[in-house]
């Protein structure tokens, strides 16, 4: 009988405060798409990243092939044909595209890097997954979307048999997450396991064809996906029904908050003009490039070169800092958490307290009492498990960390809110949380401006949606005349 390609035998692991993985025993089955799926802290990457040999297990066995293997780095995994593509992207942003790409094996002539070898070998590899990058760009200079694209080529082009996918769509397009699952069906086809992380249910379902739900670091289950719908995954994955909880509508009308005139960023974005209101909830469309997501640092204070008129409750403001911002009442969740918004080795807590530290202080000492029991009442809005409190944040799932952010600018209590992708990697259940929360603090006389690839997530929340495309705004729609169709037709420049 054919060995699974991957076996996960009675493999527990723990970190501070954290069981991430409990006795998990589980087959994944030659040449198969494998889902795992489950709620935020579940244990589904950390799972992967054992596999990949980011982890150590700290007890139990796994099997390749049907031989047992013990990592102790990602070399050994990817010398055993695993490879894996992060949700948390894992690239040297100060090196250029080529060079990330053939970093594990760099080519050479004579004792120096054959550079033109090196381009030729990195456009083959973004080849393979129908993607047309400049190899010669630095990769800090690409946009979350097309930094991703980089790493899926990475871990494709490596050779691996074994493909873990965590969250691999979750910076991407629409159109970029088409040709994704296209290649993951030709890698099928010959051959290749893959192993797929994944909170969006409907991509789930067309890739997979098993599913194994994990809670709370245990298996609840696997069966095939012919035998489930996504209502059945989902109470696996919660222990219960998810609600449907009804978007409360936001007050029209309420005083204005922000007005943006004339903002202009050189070869950003151009003549961009709009306001918010108090109670409102505004979208910000487009796709990947088109600028959403520079706006938002413009009007956040990180970007010195804008220019235009920014008006706070009607007051003109030249904001050039986000400390600036900060105390005008703004608040900015980035749409790459780590690295624009997490201090990685400090817990959840003191990450959620970073914007009030002023109020919590006294005599140049913070009052952690205070500062505790202020994060607590917002951690238990959102779901945090308290013993992720005192944890490391980088420890923590993609999902718990989004939380903290969005728990810190709840204590900010922020007249503006800017989010720019506030549901990446949350898992389903969260994700209704946090749409509930958004509708919560918009009624309560938060201006809330709401950048998202998700457009039913832009249609169910938005009272406007305003269309980005180059750098301009396009169009704009109320929520009733506003569809897919249309977004898409005016993002895409479609009459």
């Amino acid at each position: 009988m054919t060995p699974p390609a991957v076996r996960f035998e009675g493999v527990s692991k723990r970190f501070p405060g954290v069981v991430a993985l409990s006795d998990v025993t589980l087959d994944i089955a030659r040449g198969s798409c494998h889902a795992l799926c489950g709620e935020n802290g579940a244990g589904k990457s950390t799972l992967g990243k054992m596999l990949a040999g980011i982890h150590a297990p700290d007890t139990g066995r796994m099997f390749v092939n049907g031989a047992e293997v013990r990592f102790t780095s990602p070399r050994d995994a990817l010398a055993a044909g695993v490879g894996m593509v992060h949700q948390e992207l894992s690239l040297c942003e100060n090196m250029s595209v080529a060079e990330n790409l053939c970093l594990s094996d760099i080519p050479r002539r004579g004792g120096f890097v054959a550079g033109e070898a090196m381009e030729q070998r990195a456009r083959e590899m973004l080849a393979l997954i129908g993607a047309d990058l400049d190899v010669s760009q630095r990769v800090g200079e690409l946009p979350i979307a097309r930094r991703q694209i980089v790493q899926i080529a990475a871990a494709v082009g490596s050779g691996a048999r074994v493909l873990v996918f965590d969250e691999p769509t979750s910076s991407l397009s629409q159109a970029d997450a088409e040709r994704l699952y296209e290649l993951i069906a030709r890698l099928r086809g010959d051959g290749v396991t893959c192993i797929y992380v994944s909170h969006r249910m409907p991509e789930v379902f067309h890739l997979c064809d098993t599913i194994t739900v994990l809670r709370d670091g245990a298996v609840v289950g696997t069966k095939s996906a012919a035998e489930l719908d996504e209502s059945a995954v989902v109470q696996m994955m919660i222990g219960r029904a998810l609600g449907v909880n009804a978007v409360r509508e936001g007050v029209r009308g309420g005083e204005e908050r922000l007005r943006v005139e004339g903002l202009t960023a050189p070869g950003k974005f151009e003549d961009v003009s709009f306001s918010l209101h108090a109670g409102e909830i505004v979208g910000l469309a487009g796709l990947v490039g088109a600028g959403r997501s520079e706006i938002a640092a413009a009007l956040f204070g990180l970007d010195r070169h804008s220019q235009g008129h920014i008006y706070i409750d009607g007051k003109d403001v030249d904001i050039r800092t986000p400390a600036h911002a900060i105390r005008l009442g703004l608040g900015l969740v980035p749409e790459d958490r780590k690295r624009q918004a997490l201090v990685p080795l400090e817990t959840s807590v003191r990450n959620a307290s970073l914007a009030v530290l002023t109020r919590l202080t006294r005599l140049t000492w913070v009052r952690r009492r205070a500062e505790r029991t202020m994060v607590d009442e917002y951690f238990r809005r959102l779901r945090v498990k308290p013993a992720a409190a005192a944890a490391p944040i980088a420890s923590l799932s993609g999902g718990t960390q989004q939380k903290v952010v969005l728990a810190r600018w709840l204590a900010a209590q922020s007249r503006v809110l800017i989010l720019d992708e506030p549901t990446r990697g949350v898992d389903v259940g969260a994700k209704a949380e946090i749409h509930a929360l958004i509708a919560e603090v918009a009624a309560s006389g938060t201006a809330v401006l709401l950048i998202s690839s998700e457009l039913p997530e832009l249609l169910a929340l938005s009272m406007r949606i305003f269309t980005v495309r180059g750098g301009r705004i396009v169009g704009r729609l109320e929520r009733s005349e506003a569809s897919e169709e249309s977004l898409l037709r005016q993002m895409a420049g479609i009459a």
